[in-house]
């Protein structure tokens, strides 16, 4: 009995000492993971509710496996797998692709041309040679190679870890975006995967270590903030293969009829139903040529029209005035509006980020062209705190905590009329939620507002330059936002392209006689033509 107690009270004693231990560090906060849609479920490789081990720096982290989810839906092939990505340096993901593709599946892989070849074939000379940008990728990838870690490859660990080696040895076909004859499109951009025509993966990230995992270059790096959506169903996944069939054509050695870029055929946005949630997909890029409307920017612009009370933004890249005009108006109407841009990007002379922070920089004494700094500024503009070595690499934006855009698009001009790229833009608060919650996580530690280097070069700017032209013309008119034709002033009006003081008065007798309800009705304005519609669009509502 003595013993027993005894025991007992040992047990009792270690108990409460490892809880005084317990309490006296620092706890960390991992929020339970939310719940999924039933067929559309989110995925990011820092998500704070789980972890996994990285299969490559053994290094245990929070956050999703991509590349795990990634292998785990082509393991499920049957049938086909294609795959349309930038990048593709990943062995384990080349390996699924190779045993499905031994198994008798038929699996199809496009590339973007840049990176359609293998550094580990490359000799050293010439690798020195590349840009900084191209070599440490590189250096990346053969650090990846080399399993070992003795500065040396062998044969055994190129066939092993080599991803575009393993698939070229099992006779995977490959093309990329220079089959159509051209020296490639703009960038084939695409990051998704279709797995026997119903089972769709879509992606912010390349198949890398650096956009998955986190760098070899850079211990304490964790990979470039991505996020994966895995989407069920047979009509979206027909989007998705009219998509790369357009851009596989005959395939490798068939007939040059591969389209890439402008040369695909345009398509409106494609919408499926799927239970609760509704998903809607648009395919870039749009030749200049056509309405801005139309194009994978301008749809992005009415899904931010939506807007009643928010938008939170965590982009890599915003460069596109429309799409800022756009929040502006959207401001103005009371929606709060925050927005985190990668730091690489975020101050550079062509960023929105600084127009809505309310400021510019000039490149060799010019602004950019149709630069407008909001002249009510908001604070909620800034660059996410990362890990080193890691980049903001998402591309979402979330309305009213319900509507979630997001894939491979960056908010640019390229992206909109020269890459091949995926926009989603998917209706649901439960999908919008786990957005939701990767914006917080990234905004809660950020920096905000106009840091004191970027104050510090603008004065610079102001001080060495004779002149800066554009944006500092007092007798310039302003544009504010997107012009609403029904209620404009004509000073405001004045300030759109093309349209001088003669047009403005026809447009406010014409709106007087009935109000404008579509960009068609302005053609009907005399002095409108074709051309002016092209430039007011996007620039303009009713």
């Amino acid at each position: 009995m003595f013993q027993s107690y005894w025991h007992q009270g040992i047990i009792w004693l270690i108990a409460l000492t490892l809880s005084a231990c317990q309490t006296s560090q620092p706890q960390v906060h991992h929020p339970p993971p939310l719940p999924q849609d039933p067929f559309v479920q989110v995925y990011f490789n820092h998500s704070p509710s789980t972890t996994y081990k990285e299969p490559y720096r053994s290094v245990t982290r929070p956050g999703d496996n991509l590349e795990q989810i990634i292998v785990e839906a082509i393991a499920t092939a049957q049938s086909t797998i294609d795959v349309a990505v930038q990048e593709l340096r990943l062995p384990q993901i080349a390996q699924a692709l190779v045993q499905r593709h031994q198994a008798g599946v038929k699996v199809r892989v496009i590339l973007e041309n840049t990176y359609n070849l293998s550094w580990s074939e490359i000799p050293a000379e010439d690798l020195a040679k590349l840009p900084p940008r191209e070599r440490n990728r590189a250096q990346e990838n053969l650090r990846l190679i080399d399993s070992d870690n003795d500065g040396k490859l062998t044969p055994s660990e190129i066939n092993q870890r080599d991803a575009l080696v393993i698939l070229q040895n099992a006779g995977v076909p490959i093309l990329d975006d220079t089959a159509d004859g051209s020296q490639g499109s703009g960038l084939m951009h695409h990051k998704f995967v279709i797995v026997d025509g119903y089972k769709v993966v879509v992606t912010s990230a390349n198949f890398t270590t650096s956009d998955i995992h986190g760098d070899f270059q850079a211990p304490d790096s964790r990979g470039n903030a991505n996020n994966l959506v895995k989407i069920e169903s047979v009509e979206l996944a027909n989007y998705f293969t009219e998509e790369f069939n357009q851009m596989w054509g005959d395939g490798p050695g068939g007939t040059a009829d591969s389209r890439f870029g402008v040369k695909k055929s345009p398509r409106p946005p494609g919408q499926v139903t799927l239970g609760d949630t509704t998903v809607t997909i648009k395919f870039s890029p749009t030749s200049p040529t056509q309405p801005w409307s139309q194009s994978s920017n301008g749809f992005i612009e009415q899904t931010l029209q939506s807007a009643a009370q928010t938008i939170n933004l965590a982009l890599f890249v915003f460069s596109e005035q429309r799409l800022a005009d756009q929040l502006q108006t959207s401001d103005e109407k009371g929606v709060q509006v925050k927005a985190l841009i990668d730091p690489g990007f975020a101050y550079r002379y062509y960023s929105e980020g600084l127009d809505l922070l309310g400021v510019a920089l000039s490149n060799e004494c010019r602004y950019e062209p149709g630069n407008r700094p909001w002249q009510d500024p908001i604070a909620t503009v800034g660059i996410p705190k990362l890990p080193s070595g890691d980049l903001l690499h998402h591309k979402f934006g979330v309305v009213d905590g319900k509507t979630v855009i997001t894939g491979s698009h960056n908010w640019s001009e390229a992206a909109n009329h020269q890459n091949d790229e995926t926009v989603l833009v998917i209706d649901s608060p439960l999908v919008a939620a786990h957005f939701e919650r990767e914006f917080e996580r990234l905004y809660t530690n950020a920096i905000l507002g106009v840091p004191v280097a970027v104050q510090q070069r603008i004065q610079n700017q102001l001080q060495s330059c004779d002149e800066i032209t554009e944006a500092n013309d007092p007798n310039a008119p302003t544009f504010s936002g997107i012009v609403n034709l029904n209620t404009a002033t004509q000073e405001e009006l004045e300030t759109l392209p093309g349209v001088g003081p003669k047009l403005a008065e026809r447009i406010i007798a014409a709106r007087s006689q009935k109000p404008f309800t579509s960009l068609a009705d302005l053609d009907q304005v005399p002095g409108v033509g074709t051309h002016l519609l092209q430039q007011l669009d996007g620039r303009v509502t009713w």
